[in-house]
């Protein structure tokens, strides 16, 4: 079985068709996939490549987790799961009890120090991989700007690198209501006295234009008053 390749695009395209199909797919896990190299599972399922690496849901034993094309093949036909069967403990030694001497003047021998039996310890199973949990996309940040420039109020807006509308010009009492509900007094305030300037600039100009037209006025009734 060579387990050393991930799956490819087409291989996944066949699996997403499969599992569409109500198939659940079996595949073998790659030298990537590290201690559980060589064992099948099942593909149960396949979430969004865009959001992680690991969007291949293998069913193995009890455990359901995600894995990347790199860490699993195709599984060959007749291929069923391997079952690592745990190594027998040995049993542990009985030391033989020697019969007593009853011999004179006989020097005692220390008695041998009897070795504990080596108890082997059985395989860990493999660490559970942490599923990742997969965060939704938002919606792109919308921002709606107002703007003073050259005497004319203008607002915009823009969502993300898109522009939803253009700037163009509203009237500074719509200006004044717009600034109004964000209601921060300092911004209102620098809206107000900008709106004061223009006002009294207007009342100025309005002013020269009555005089300049006072004064054509006297003057056309000079002329009248000549014929």
């Amino acid at each position: 079985m060579d387990a050393g390749q991930g799956l490819s695009t087409s291989e996944v395209q066949s699996i997403r068709e499969a599992l569409a199909a109500g198939r659940k797919p079996r595949v073998v896990f790659t030298a990537a996939a590290g201690q559980i190299a060589g064992q099948v599972g099942q593909v149960i399922e396949l979430t969004d490549p865009e959001a992680s690496d690991e969007f291949v849901v293998v069913r193995f034993g009890r455990d359901e987790l995600p894995f990347s094309p790199a860490d699993l093949a195709v599984a060959p036909k007749g291929v069923t799961r391997r079952v690592v069967e745990p190594k027998p403990e040995p049993e542990p030694e009985v030391p033989a009890v020697a019969a007593p001497e009853f011999v004179l003047d006989t020097p005692r021998v220390p008695a041998q120090r009897q070795e504990e039996p080596k108890v082997e310890q059985a395989e860990k199973p493999p660490a559970r991989r942490a599923v990742k949990a997969v965060k939704p996309k938002g919606p792109a940040g919308l921002t709606v700007t107002l703007a003073y420039a050259d005497g004319e109020w203008t607002v915009a807006a823009q969502q993300g690198s898109k522009a939803l509308a253009k700037p163009y010009v509203v009237k500074p009492a719509e200006a004044l209501k717009m600034v109004a509900l964000v209601d921060v007094p300092g911004v209102q305030e620098a809206v107000e006295q900008i709106l004061g300037t223009e006002r009294a600039e207007a009342e100025q100009q309005a002013d020269k234009l009555r005089a300049e037209l006072a004064e054509i006025e006297a003057r056309l009734a000079e002329l009248r008053e000549a014929r």
